[in-house]
């Protein structure tokens, strides 16, 4: 297999903030110490983090026993899930993201703090994500819609999964953002990019298997693969975006095309030449504050229960 040319694929704007990830998180974290992961994860959020819009305000509480941090709007609520490989990130980590989502669409936002590996292994994030939504659902302005990136994107397709279908809890739209969501790993985009920057296939690996702990490897279970779920019909709206340079990739595609045959609206989109985690790229990096615009747009539309709209295609 050809190795992909990132030279050509990735412009130079994204590969600065690459350099500049790079020097806070370096590539080999995943082989450090779970304490010593956090404490890099931690400086990387910092030294990216961009404040709040003006007129933006939050508050920690709890929702459903889970600790939470509301961002007040109106209109609709996000139910927000941080990535970080189920190890890493928390209410800090994703802090200004979800203050700029709140100012870009004028929704309340709510991120979940949900518990993490290898502490409280699967079903722990996944459990904490169902109890939240459930409370956040009761509690807040709807309609409400599913968010999250990476191992976010991962819990919000898997509470809609649960929860979530015919619209049921007022849930009336999702957007995962470079989601993992349990394609397989020896195939496509996995192989494609085993060696892209920003995240490999051997930290994907890593990171899936710390998420079961010290028990065997689940047998299909849409609550840790949301792909493997048989029944794909009811579910939300959705919209799954994926970066091109990226080994998860393909579960965006994959889970859009899942959708679209049970008769799901939904779209997947690949943004040409970004890599994981580029949402904090949206401030510097032409193609990713594009697709911020493209999360943001489509949000709004779906609280006003007008997506998908013919603007919204690739």
């Amino acid at each position: 297999m050809q190795n992909p040319d990132y030279s050509r694929l990735i412009d130079a704007a994204t590969w600065d903030f690459i350099r500049r990830s790079e020097a806070s998180y370096p590539p080999d974290t995943a082989s450090l110490s779970i304490a010593d992961q956090r404490a890099i994860y931690d400086a990387l959020c910092s030294a990216f983090h961009q404040g709040y819009p003006p007129g933006i305000t939050a508050h920690d509480r709890s929702f459903g026993g889970v600790p939470c941090r509301l961002y007040p709007g109106s209109g609709g609520t996000v139910v927000y899930f941080h990535g970080g490989g189920f190890v890493v990130g928390g209410l800090h980590s994703h802090d200004d993201i979800c203050a700029e989502l709140c100012a870009r669409t004028g929704l309340t936002v709510v991120s979940v703090d949900y518990r993490l590996c290898p502490e409280h292994p699967h079903p722990a994030a996944y459990l904490d994500a169902v109890a939240a939504t459930r409370a956040i659902a009761a509690e807040c302005p709807a309609p409400l819609l599913l968010a999250g990136d990476s191992a976010g994107g991962n819990l919000a397709a898997a509470v809609a999964q649960a929860i979530g279908r015919k619209g049921a809890l007022g849930i009336s739209g999702m957007v995962l953002i470079y989601p993992g969501l349990g394609g397989d790993k020896d195939a496509g985009s996995y192989l494609t990019h085993a060696h892209a920057p920003m995240l490999t296939r051997d930290d994907v690996l890593f990171y899936g298997s710390i998420r079961h702990g010290d028990s065997p490897i689940p047998p299909p279970d849409p609550t840790f693969a949301p792909l493997s779920d048989g029944d794909f019909a009811g579910l939300p709206p959705t919209l799954a975006i994926a970066a091109e340079c990226d080994p998860l990739a393909d579960d965006a595609t994959a889970y859009a095309d899942r959708l679209t045959a049970a008769g799901t609206p939904a779209r997947a989109i690949t943004e040409p030449g970004l890599v994981h985690g580029y949402l904090r790229a949206r401030s510097t990096v032409p193609r990713a504050a594009a697709s911020f615009d493209r999360i943001t747009r489509t949000l709004s539309a779906m609280a006003k229960g007008t997506w998908p709209e013919p603007e919204d295609t690739p």
